[in-house]
């Protein structure tokens, strides 16, 4: 990376949101898709997208499956309803014992998270409905995997992964979306940051306005 620079594409997640919600809308907005954010800054952009596309918006809850020796790399990932994806190199690094447990650990915690964003709420009926997943970028894209194949499970017609920002190369299982809607690709890429001049936390109390806010729009548009 030395003595390259850093191209910024987004001036932060509402810029990159409204430029991914414009690209998708000729395509999309007549199939009156369901937009699902994955938290945290999945969900400021997909608010976003949700506005350009006037879709209902919700979240699903998609967490990795940290390495216990190393918490930043993940082995799989684990979404609502017991939806899990292991990496197959994640099979090779722990036991099938400290598998099961950190599954279990974070199930809690995907738990904790739909309690606490969705008031405990389910899914809104995904059946017959074309879905659009998104996230704030791809880097691996294993959180993305769960999510995937909970939405197929649930009898989505169609899932659509949609994101601002990728590597050129993510988890093969990402293909088994119907498309995958993604604005750019720099090169190099090491992380999603480096599309966003502003790319700090978005903490749960700004991401539960928001999603107030796109029920009362939601509702308005509905009537």
């Amino acid at each position: 990376m030395w003595g390259w620079k850093n191209e910024v594409l987004f001036r932060d997640r509402e810029d990159a949101g409204q430029k991914l919600g414009s690209f998708l809308r000729s395509k999309y907005k007549d199939l009156h898709p369901l937009i699902i954010g994955i938290p945290r800054g999945g969900v400021e952009v997909a608010y976003h997208v949700a506005r350009q596309l006037q879709a209902e918006l919700t979240l699903l809850v998609s967490k990795k499956l940290p390495l216990p020796s190393r918490k930043e790399y993940g082995i799989g990932a684990i979404a609502e309803e017991h939806s899990v994806y292991v990496a197959p190199e994640g099979k090779h690094l722990v036991s099938s014992d400290a598998l099961l447990e950190i599954i279990e650990e974070q199930m809690d915690e995907v738990s904790r998270r739909v309690n606490k964003y969705r008031h405990g709420k389910p899914l809104p009926d995904i059946s017959g409905r074309t879905v659009i997943l998104v996230d704030d970028g791809i880097a691996t894209g294993v959180t993305l995997v769960p999510a995937l194949e909970l939405c197929r499970k649930k009898g989505a017609a169609k899932v659509i992964i949609a994101a601002p920002v990728s590597g050129r190369t993510y988890n093969v299982n990402l293909t088994n979306a119907d498309a995958i809607e993604v604005l750019e690709q720099p090169s190099p890429f090491y992380a999603v940051g480096q599309a966003y001049e502003v790319f700090g936390d978005f903490h749960d109390e700004a991401m539960m306005d928001l999603l107030d806010k796109a029920a009362e729009e939601w509702q308005q548009h509905k009537h």
